[in-house]
């Protein structure tokens, strides 16, 4: 790799790969936002991004270094031999023109920040290219992320006719104004999702409290408390889950039966907990242990009894810790599945996944079934988003003194 050690090679070299990812990423995008057909050229793309990376190792200011790149990219996709071929409008080839100049005059430049023409050190070739996986890295896994949610998004938004028509088209026809979310209004109206969401809704806060009630006690008494077993406790607490799931199925499905409480929401609001438990108690003991304990010994001296110190000193501080575990089992327990699949069968009892699961019918339209995965994933994202500031809290930073 020695001959990598000069910037008149790593450069074309990062800028042919580089070019070529996002070309790629460009023409996947163009092509889902607006229905036509965007190709990254393979050849093309590699010849015109090692000419750009050669560029961005230049002597020169990145102002300029970006501008050259910019204008070359863009000329050459605009007069037809660019790294993508384009069969759409004008306005469409354009804009993709454009994202794609900006898009690498800025990055490559970034990528190959300090990387001159002459010979390199070992640092300098192995900074280009982390930077340069780096960037690939951030791609890729966005792409993984967003790429299904924006056809589950897009899928929901059109008609059957269309999705008949051209399922790989998902540009969206916003003359259609109110009526695009038509199959959301139907979900509420004819399936009765409504019921399904306050269902899930009210399961998934008394799973949080039960669980919260069981694993707060538990998980401080092995942190903190000595007694008989403690490690082996401590080490074996989530062994429930190197038992799968299915296999204790038929069991609760049997024992439910039984008692007369399956196809109950008190059934699986006594289920639910007996999965999460394990693994709340796991994350709140190592919180409880990272805790600074002189904390709890200043309150014991103070005259307040254990459970006071509890409640009023180790609480508190470990709300983080208890945001945490609460979205998680939150979550847990709105996206379950297999549990409320075999336990409820009165469509008036559904949770929100089990009433998902009765859209995916050849009878009922496929964008029924997205929508109805929308409206499943949307809650969750946004308590995740709207809790992650609070999560990440240090509450306990200054709370020992000297």
């Amino acid at each position: 790799m020695s001959f990598l050690r000069f910037g008149y090679v790593t450069g074309p070299a990062i800028g042919a790969l580089w070019m070529f990812i996002l070309a790629t990423t460009v023409s996947i995008t163009m092509s889902f936002a607006t229905g036509d057909a965007f190709r990254p050229s393979l050849i093309i793309a590699l010849l015109v991004g090692a000419i750009c990376g050669a560029v961005a190792a230049l002597e020169q200011e990145n102002r300029i270094k970006i501008a050259i790149v910019a204008v070359l990219v863009f000329v050459l996709t605009t007069v037809g031999i660019g790294p993508m071929a384009m069969e759409s409008s004008i306005l469409s080839e354009t804009f993709a023109a454009i994202s794609l100049a900006l898009v690498m005059g800025w990055s490559m430049v970034a990528i190959m920040k300090e990387v001159p023409i002459g010979p390199l050190n070992r640092h300098e070739t192995e900074e280009a290219w982390i930077r340069f996986l780096t960037g690939f890295g951030y791609i890729f896994f966005t792409a993984i992320v967003l790429i299904p949610f924006y056809v589950m998004v897009m899928t929901s938004l059109k008609s059957q006719s269309a999705l008949l028509q051209n399922p790989l088209d998902f540009s969206l026809d916003l003359e259609k104004g109110w009526a695009l979310f038509r199959s959301y209004h139907e979900l509420f109206r004819d399936f009765n999702f409504g019921t399904y969401m306050w269902t899930s809704f009210f399961v998934s806060v008394l799973t949080v409290i039960i669980t919260l009630a069981f694993s707060i006690p538990g998980a401080y008494a092995v942190a903190r408390l000595r007694f008989r077993g403690q490690k082996a406790f401590s080490r074996s607490i989530l062994l429930i889950y190197m038992v799968p799931m299915i296999v204790l199925a038929l069991p609760i499905y049997i024992a439910f039966s039984v008692t007369g409480l399956r196809n109950t929401v008190i059934g699986i609001i006594l289920i639910y907990p007996v999965t999460t438990i394990p693994v709340a108690l796991y994350m709140l003991q190592g919180y409880f242990r990272g805790l600074p304990a002189e904390v709890e010994e200043a309150g014991l001296m103070d005259g307040l009894n254990r459970l006071q110190v509890i409640w009023k000193i180790t609480l508190p501080l470990a709300l983080p810790a208890l945001a945490s575990v609460s979205l998680y089992v939150f979550m847990i327990a709105w996206n379950e599945f297999l549990l409320a699949f075999m336990l409820l069968d009165d469509p008036s009892k559904f949770t929100l996944t089990r009433g998902v699961a009765m859209l995916n019918s050849s009878e009922i339209p496929r964008e029924h079934l997205m929508a109805g995965a929308v409206i499943a994933t949307v809650p969750v994202m946004v308590l995740f988003l709207g809790l992650e500031k609070f999560m990440t809290k240090g509450l306990t930073a200054g709370s020992v003194k000297g």
